[in-house]
This record gives C-alpha cells, sequence and structure tokens, in this order.
C-alpha cells in the first residue's frame, strides 16, 4: 500500500496525537444514560393514529393561536379530553373529529396527514453511490453519496458518504458546517483534525464530532484512505 506524507501543516513533534483508545473510556465516563430505546417499537398501528391525529390537533390549534380552554369552549368538548386527544392517549370518535374539524376549520382528513405520510428508504447497491461535488473535491477529495431522504418527520437531514483520499489528494485546510459528523474508518491511515486536536484513525476507528469546529484530515499517512462520512443537520439548515 503506497505510503505518502504531505506537504500540508504538519503536528509538532512535541505535539502529542490523540487516540481514538485513548479517548473513549473518558466519552463513556461522562456519557449521559440514552434517552431513546433504539429497539422499540409502537404498541400497535391504532396507537400510531392516535399519536398522529393529536400532533396535527394541537398543530392546527396553535396555528389559530387558541388554547385549549378555547378549543374546549367552541368544541363542548372537556378539557381532559382534548388533552387525551392532544396526547395520543385516546382514540377520538368521528363525532369528537367532526367538532374538531368545524373549530378548526379543517376537514377532518387534514387529521390524518402525518399518519399516512410515505416514509421512505434508499438503497443503494455496492458501487452505485452518487459522485457530487462538495467543498473538498477541489482538493482531490471523492466523494459518493450512500443515501439521501430529503423532508422527513425526524426534522434531521443526514448524509452519508463514502470519501476516498488518492495519491491525487491533497490535505484540505479545513471543512465547517453546522450539525454533527460521524466517521468510521474503512482503509488507510489518516492523521485528522478536530478543533486543536489531533486523531491518528485507522480501519475500524470511528470520530463523532460537533462540525461546526474547524475539522479535515491533517496527514495522509497511508493511501489510498476510505472512510464513511455521516452528517447531520436540522431540516431547513445546510450542511456544507
Amino acid at each position: 500500500m503506497a505510503e505518502r506524507k504531505t506537504n500540508g501543516a504538519r503536528p509538532a513533534a512535541d505535539e502529542p496525537l490523540k487516540s481514538l483508545k485513548g479517548t473513549v473510556g473518558d466519552i463513556h465516563a461522562i456519557r449521559p444514560p440514552l434517552t431513546q430505546n433504539p429497539h422499540a417499537v409502537r404498541d400497535t398501528r391504532e396507537k400510531v393514529l392516535e399519536v398522529a391525529i393529536g400532533r396535527e390537533v394541537r398543530a392546527f390549534r396553535k396555528k389559530l393561536g387558541i388554547t385549549v380552554a378555547d378549543l374546549a369552549a367552541a368544541t363542548s368538548l372537556s378539557l381532559g379530553m382534548l388533552s387525551k386527544i392532544e396526547n395520543g392517549i385516546t382514540s377520538p370518535s368521528l363525532t369528537t373529529l367532526q367538532a374538531l374539524s368545524h373549530a378548526l376549520g379543517v376537514p377532518v382528513t387534514a387529521f390524518f396527514r402525518r399518519f399516512e405520510e410515505e416514509r421512505n428508504a434508499v438503497l443503494v447497491k455496492a458501487g452505485e453511490g452518487l459522485e457530487i461535488e462538495r467543498r473538498g473535491t477541489r482538493a482531490g477529495h471523492q466523494y459518493n453519496l450512500l443515501g439521501h431522504v430529503g423532508s422527513n418527520t425526524s426534522g434531521v437531514v443526514v448524509e452519508p458518504y463514502l470519501i476516498t483520499l488518492s495519491e491525487d489528494s491533497d490535505v484540505f485546510p479545513t471543512f465547517q458546517h453546522e450539525g454533527m459528523e460521524f466517521l468510521y474508518m474503512l482503509e488507510g491511515e489518516v492523521v485528522y483534525r478536530h478543533g486543536s486536536n489531533l486523531f491518528r484513525m485507522l480501519p475500524g476507528d470511528s470520530l463523532f464530532f460537533d462540525a461546526d469546529a474547524p475539522h479535515g484530515p491533517e496527514e495522509l499517512t497511508t493511501l489510498p484512505i476510505r472512510y464513511l462520512s455521516i452528517i447531520s443537520y436540522p431540516q431547513g439548515s445546510s450542511g456544507d
């Protein structure tokens, strides 16, 4: 495998390289407990429908700028019943939905919109990732987008890339953008900078960081280099 040292900025001899192995223990020590069970499923499809209706009722009410008490008075429903509906705890009858429809000025079908939204999935077969232009492209970094789902129910955009650095690649000074980024090394060796820290990464190593800090490859040690880069940021903002 080819060896290459870059002519760009190099870490000082007395500047320690941070290894992922050296930081994992610290990360575990300060990591707060996870609040979401990644294996959880909805209780039933009916429960999903109740939650979807409740979210729509609350959204339409807030759009009109009225309180739960105002809506209760307009529909002759109790505050407790409206609270249960908005929180997806109870399944409203058709009569109740009609009352809410008249009070909020929307068709009954509007309450089912979120429930009926299509949830997208994208399969990219091996070697079929879309090669795209990003800021690092001009430095010889090859970006293959492995999938993309635009507007979705999570409110978050996720962009997974396969990045390849070869003999024609130069060290790119820094990247800096909104959101979080996760790197997973597949091949080669690179010294990666995040802020003032340097991380020597080998196959199997990963790095997860706040992408608002300057970051990018500092030293291309062993070529070719391939790693996964997964960038996430809020919908409506840009990951560039």
